[in-house]
């Protein structure tokens, strides 16, 4: 009999957490990091990945960030809003990695692995702010990633975040897109969706 499927052993040790995030253009050395969401996951009792909490922060720009009207147009977002509840940057990612680190150790991983839709942008822009905030505890890996525009363009034929979420036959929300938690949860139930059809293959694999 095959060993049940948990985190520990469905991703070589690595726990996929979930990353979405907004910002003031695409240069993630000189453009502002905005707001940033996780989204953890994990399996259910029945052996189907599912996404459980949503951790999301307004981040305030760092000094001298750069902030392009067109991104801001995009995502919505007023930085200088007075009820806007931004905090720091080293704040915001210190919260979060106590979060990720606790999901970590719960499921017996080793270290966490960005998932984003095009996760490459994600990825950058969490290293920069890591390194501006010269934070020594990173819970991700610095260099690897899953990245669910290529695994929704194998799996569904599409590769924009709204059509892949409508062709896994979830319910795509254009008003409420470009929140980074938003964002964040329809990205977790493709990628859940995606891992959970590959459930059969995978559980061959541990006879």
């Amino acid at each position: 009999m095959s060993a049940p499927i948990d985190m520990a052993n469905r991703f070589r040790g690595f726990l996929p957490v979930v990353i979405d995030v907004e910002t003031g253009g695409f240069n993630c050395q000189t453009d502002a990091l905005l707001e940033i969401a996780a989204v953890i996951v994990d399996f259910d009792d029945g052996g189907l990945l599912a996404r459980k909490e949503t951790h999301r922060f307004h981040v305030k720009p760092f000094d001298g960030a750069n902030v392009e009207a067109a991104s801001l147009a995009v995502n919505g977002i007023d930085p200088d809003h007075p009820l806007r509840p931004a905090i720091h940057e080293r704040d915001a990612l210190g919260r979060l990695f106590r979060e990720v680190r606790r999901a970590v150790r719960e499921t017996r991983c080793s270290r966490a692995v960005l998932v984003g839709h095009n996760a490459h942008f994600d990825l950058g822009f969490l290293n920069a702010a890591v390194e501006r905030c010269a934070i020594k505890r990173n819970p991700f890996h610095p260099f690897s990633c899953f990245d669910t525009a290529t695994l929704c363009g194998v799996a569904f034929g599409q590769t924009v975040l709204a059509r892949a979420v409508k062709a896994a036959g979830f319910v795509f929300d254009e008003e409420a897109a470009h929140s980074a938690a938003y964002d964040a949860e329809v990205t977790a139930d493709v990628f859940c969706e995606i891992v959970n059809r590959f459930r059969p293959n995978f559980e061959a694999s541990l006879r």
